[in-house]
């Protein structure tokens, strides 16, 4: 089977792309290892997206799926993907192999990239020995583990601030360190960490290692004003300094930013490659939100309809 569309990846961009797909009556393949991406999994409370004044993560990534379900001409496929790779088929058409991890491969003649991005490591000593041992990347999966325990959140963002605000749910005492001088997270996510009691602020913080037994112990940062080496008592550490994109499956096929984030041309979300296509945090872009994902997915999927309209491909 030939698909005129692939979709890879199952966040916001990803599904917005194969509802928009399917209205087009695009017959599609939505290929993702899991639906939800961050927002499933670090977006811990929503506020911002319209239609919901308060929403998890989880919650809105159910309403996406159930709503993507609905669409008859898209398919689904667990699976995670291995390369990409242009080839010229039988009949002189420009089109795509896509291959899973298990060596299976799939014909198409468009495809759209929308594997988002992944946590960004803080790359300090200690931090891999202690991954899944004191030391996450996910306060939505793993903060009530920490029920009544002492946690730093790495990471003064709107991402930090948020985690810091779930935590303080369940956590003792919080810190929030930020590398530079001052945070970085909106106004109204700062007035509401100032309202907790649980929630301490340290900026100018360079964390440097974090050290335990079996679990985490304590984190050691340097005093960026002060070059002073101190040290906190935790025993939990959530990493929130950013994302990076997961594009290694393309490459060769799309130029890449310093970040590794896709270059496209933002009116069509084409990449160097025709009839590839890219949207989302996957993409060069400053503002990486949940809304901003789901208006690429639906712009990249109207773009690959003039595509395979225009080349005759439908």
């Amino acid at each position: 089977m030939i698909y005129d569309l692939i979709i890879i990846g199952g966040g916001p961009g990803g599904i917005t792309a194969g509802i928009y797909a399917g209205r087009q009556r695009i017959k599609t393949l939505l290929v993702t290892k899991e639906f939800g991406g961050q927002m499933a999994k670090k977006a811990t409370e929503i506020c911002n997206f319209p239609g919901f004044p308060s929403i998890t993560g989880i919650e809105l990534m159910e309403k996406f799926v159930e709503h993507l379900k609905c669409q008859q001409d898209v398919e689904i496929k667990t699976a995670e993907i291995l390369k990409v790779e242009p080839f010229d088929s039988a009949q002189g058409k420009k089109n795509f192999i896509v291959t899973t991890t298990e060596n299976e491969t799939i014909e198409s003649k468009s495809v759209i990239i929308s594997t988002g991005a992944d946590p960004r490591p803080l790359e300090a000593k200690g931090e891999k020995e202690f991954i899944g041992k004191g030391v996450g990347y996910c306060v939505t999966c793993d903060g009530p583990l920490f029920k009544n325990k002492v946690v730093a959140i790495v990471g003064g963002g709107n991402a930090g601030f948020e985690a810091g605000l779930f935590m303080a749910r369940y956590a003792s005492k919080v810190y929030i360190l930020e590398f530079g001088s001052s945070v970085k997270a909106d106004l109204q996510n700062q007035e509401d960490v100032k309202k907790s009691d649980k929630i301490e602020i340290i900026t100018s913080a360079s964390v440097k290692e974090i050290k335990g037994e079996v679990f985490v112990k304590e984190l050691f940062y340097e005093d960026q004003i002060s070059k002073e080496i101190k040290n906190l008592k935790v025993d939990g550490i959530f990493i929130e300094i950013g994302s990076q994109p997961s594009t290694s499956f393309v490459s060769g096929l799309v130029d890449f930013n310093e970040r590794d984030e896709i270059k496209v041309d933002f009116e069509t979300f084409a990449t160097k490659t025709p009839g590839l296509f890219a949207a989302g945090d996957v993409n060069v872009g400053k503002y990486k939100q949940i809304v901003t994902a789901a208006g690429e997915g639906c712009k990249a999927v109207l773009a690959v309809y003039d595509y395979l309209r225009i080349n005759k491909l439908l």
